[in-house]
């Protein structure tokens, strides 16, 4: 069984990794049942164990903490649903390759329901759709921008930390950091595509399409 949790307000990203982690903990023992918690956070910035310093343009912008997920800079704030996802891997096969292609089809199915085409992309993390309405790039591909980032981490085959889609935040926040270290691409949300979507709309469609998405898994 999945529990549901939504978080109202914005939650201070210290408490979150320390409920995180002593959830996680809790399903590796079988003492709880696995979790996903939507929350919203404060301005904020997070560094993953692949983080490059210089990708850190404006340190003194926003709070910086350093986490041991996967991947590299990201920002969370008002705005941005992030669903922190503490899912038992024993349960699900010990695959983490396949886990984290999971993850990006969870995604990709919730923002199919605002009729949002989400792709992922080799050698790139996270979700990018296509900007048919910006000007081709230097070397006259299509413009993409990224609507959702992934980062996760794996212990005693529990997973935590989790996911962000970028709703209706300050996408000018964005600009402290590199994302996940790539210049050449942009970043967007469901409001900045034109779409009058309320963090309750992504929340129907995360629950939905989890379980369209993992229940075929198990």
């Amino acid at each position: 069984m999945v529990e549901w949790k939504i978080s109202s307000g914005l939650t201070d990203y210290d408490t979150a990794l320390a409920e995180m982690e002593a959830r996680a903990d809790a399903i590796a023992r079988g003492e709880a049942d696995e979790l996903i918690w939507l929350v919203e956070h404060p301005p904020l910035y997070t560094a993953g164990t692949s983080a490059k310093v210089e990708d850190l343009v404006e340190p003194d912008r926003f709070p910086v903490y350093n986490t041991r997920r996967g991947g590299q800079y990201t920002y969370h704030g008002p705005g941005q649903r992030v669903a922190y996802a503490m899912l038992d891997l024993n349960k699900r096969g010990k695959d983490v390759r396949k886990f984290v292609q999971t993850m990006e089809e969870w995604v990709i199915a919730a923002l199919a329901e605002f009729n949002v085409k989400g792709e992922i992309r080799e050698g790139r993390v996270g979700v990018w759709v296509l900007r048919d309405d910006k000007p081709l790039t230097a070397t006259g591909a299509p413009a993409e921008d990224k609507v959702a980032a992934i980062g996760l981490r794996i212990r005693k085959w529990v997973s935590f930390h989790g996911l962000s889609i970028n709703v209706e935040p300050d996408l000018s926040h964005f600009g402290g950091i590199v994302p996940c270290g790539i210049t050449e691409h942009g970043v967007t949300s469901l409001v900045d595509l034109g779409l009058p979507v309320t963090m309750d709309d992504v929340d129907v469609a995360l629950r939905n399409s989890f379980s369209d998405v993992f229940e075929k898994e198990q």
